[in-house]
């Protein structure tokens, strides 16, 4: 089970860094000064779109750092210890499998922040499940297109993200990279 698990988390590993790039990113001074709301700060009856921690620069990093790491997945399938962790054989995949991944990880987040908007949840406000699955949902449907892993990979994608979410982002809070832990 551990093996199963290990391979699933690193299949999913570029939708991840899709996931958490952005807030690294927009948080560089000069990108701060030429990034905007993805929304261009548009409402639909008086509630933003999107909110302004939705940004053009935030969703492009997301989809460029899942073509980065698949890249570096590529690169590492040459050796044996990688290929025992993989669930596929990266050397058959171009950029549309990891593109999909970064784009439905992005995707997924902008479907859940017009949800909270929708609901009066404030920016950067939690939303549980919601804040922690997300980008799993969308980055597996967009990725099916291409490649759909098994029942078992994406029931402990869905089970066990959920809890790293909290992890990391509670890691990132004692790092004083984050203001919340959630």
């Amino acid at each position: 089970m551990i093996e199963l698990i290990i391979k699933a988390l690193y299949f999913f590993l570029p939708a991840y860094f899709a996931n958490m790039s952005p807030p690294i990113i927009t948080k560089i001074p000069f990108i701060k000064k030429i990034n905007k709301p993805i929304d261009f700060n548009r409402s639909i009856n008086n509630k933003r779109v999107l909110g302004n921690n939705k940004t053009i620069i935030g969703f492009i990093s997301g989809v460029i750092s899942a073509l980065i790491l698949f890249q570096i997945q590529k690169y590492l399938f040459n050796f044996n210890f990688f290929q025992n962790i993989s669930i596929l054989n990266y050397k058959e995949f171009g950029l549309l499998l990891p593109f999909l991944l970064g784009f439905g990880a992005m995707f997924g987040d902008l479907i859940k922040s017009f949800i909270k908007r929708r609901l009066n949840i404030l920016s950067g406000s939690s939303f549980p499940i919601g804040d922690q699955l997300d980008f799993v949902i969308f980055a597996l449907l967009f990725s099916s297109f291409v490649y759909l892993p098994s029942f078992k990979i994406i029931l402990i994608l869905i089970v066990l993200t959920p809890f790293l979410c909290i992890l990391i982002n509670f890691i990132a809070f004692k790092l004083k990279l984050k203001k919340v832990w959630y």
